[in-house]
């Protein structure tokens, strides 16, 4: 019977604050009419429509060795891959359904693959999984806010057994505990209306996750829709609380805190474009600039940002993503230091750009360069070890100017006469104090 100690929790999660970058990976049969993952749902396509998506799922191009590659060149820490998504279609061979990957032409255990391949690479793995179904008969069709047949008085509820689909998500969710190895994250998806908590069997799923693997790192969402105040938050974790805050396509304004003034665990999952599963026309892509800007922003406040994919039919990440993850992992193999293992700084956020801390070491993240030298605001100057330029490791002189003798407790790092940073995305500076 799991029941929460902080002592424990705080050593369970010690891997997770550190990692602090992600990758999300939404695929299934949805990429095949490349509209996005809810589109059975936002157009109410019937299961016999959906079908023919079963019938031409090949998987042809599925590489995840290729997907956990990116993600480590792009300095990801770990992966979650969509084993389940709402539209009830397994990519693991579950013995309990026959929708699922290994009855497509595809013919392959899908997971079994890509949990292979992510520790191939030295990343932790993943799984996410819905709690919502609609293939599924048992599950509330007629009503739902969500399900595909929700308008569809036809589809009432009345022969359907809640009890028997809790039965059954349950049973897939222990095969996943079982059948692949050591889990690092199961990340379930979600919770609404009156269908949370005990709803779902919570504390049964939990204990017996728990106990299965023992080291998992849960998400928040058998209890919340995501950056919802959880049990955890409120001071009072329910047995099945979630382990970090998952807020979804938006970073919090600021850290979050529990009731008592702690600093809670949370992960900003984002999209590249505007969809979580392939999308065929939409092509408005997040820059990369923007990006690493985000991650800082989401380390500055003591987050992880969990960043998404959408492979297309074939298995393939986009060009368009490959392209945004190459480039991530440039600017990360200079300055990956000032996100591994660091969190929000206890100084002002300057008004060029952001600092994240670890230990004694203060990381300036300047998104644009300063008239005159870089004030280090907060920085004690009779604390100051040295100032040193992350990405080349050369040494940044503290400023004697005289343009900044109205100043006198301002500590200020001299960069020279160019008005250009070497790097027009964000030039970290590494203040290290006593």
């Amino acid at each position: 019977m799991y029941k929460f100690n902080r002592e424990e929790y705080e050593k369970r999660m010690e891997w997770y604050k550190a990692a602090r970058f992600g990758m999300f990976i939404h695929w299934g049969l949805y990429a095949i009419p490349a509209r996005g993952e809810w589109v059975r749902s936002t157009e109410e396509m019937p299961k016999e429509e959906y079908m023919k998506y079963f019938d031409e799922f090949t998987a042809r191009d599925y590489d995840p060795k290729k997907w956990a590659r990116a993600a480590k060149e792009a300095g990801m820490k770990y992966m979650v891959l969509t084993a389940k998504h709402h539209d009830g279609f397994c990519l693991f061979d579950s013995k309990y359904t026959d929708f699922k990957a290994t009855n497509t032409r595809a013919g392959r255990d899908l997971i079994k693959e890509y949990v292979e391949a992510v520790r191939g690479e030295g990343l932790k793995v993943g799984l996410y999984f819905s709690l919502l179904d609609w293939y599924h008969e048992d599950y509330p069709h007629y009503g739902d806010a969500h399900h595909p047949m929700r308008n569809k008085e036809e589809y009432g509820n009345w022969n359907r057994k809640w009890e028997r689909y809790v039965e059954y998500f349950h049973n897939q969710v222990e095969e996943l505990c079982t059948n692949y190895g050591k889990l690092d994250i199961l990340w379930f998806d979600f919770s609404y209306d009156n269908m949370r908590g005990e709803k779902w069997e919570a504390t049964k799923l939990v204990n017996m996750v728990r106990s299965l693997q023992p080291h998992i790192i849960i998400d928040n969402r058998l209890e919340v829709n995501g950056k919802g105040s959880d049990s955890l938050a409120l001071g009072d974790p329910a047995p099945f609380h979630g382990d970090f805050i998952s807020p979804e396509q938006i970073i919090p304004p600021e850290g979050l805190k529990d009731i008592e003034g702690r600093p809670l665990i949370w992960e900003a999952c984002v999209t590249m474009n505007n969809h979580w599963g392939y999308h065929g026309t939409d092509k408005l892509f997040k820059p990369a600039p923007m990006l690493i800007k985000k991650l800082v922003e989401c380390v500055s406040k003591g987050g992880n940002l969990l960043l998404n994919v959408g492979p297309d039919a074939y298995g393939n990440i986009p060009e368009e993503s490959m392209n945004i993850l190459k480039e991530i992992g440039e600017w990360m193999s200079k300055n990956s230091e000032s996100i591994y293992g660091c969190g929000a700084a206890d100084i002002p956020k300057p008004d060029y750009g952001r600092v994240t801390k670890k230990g004694n070491t203060y990381y300036f993240h300047l998104y644009e360069n300063t008239i005159g030298p870089v004030p280090l605001i907060g920085i004690d100057k009779n604390r100051l070890v040295k100032i040193r330029a992350l990405a080349t490791g050369y040494e940044i002189p503290a400023s004697t100017s005289w343009v900044h003798r109205d100043y006198p407790d301002v500590l200020f790092a001299e960069l020279g006469g160019n008005p250009v940073l070497p790097d027009s995305i964000d030039y970290v500076l590494a203040v290290q104090v006593i």
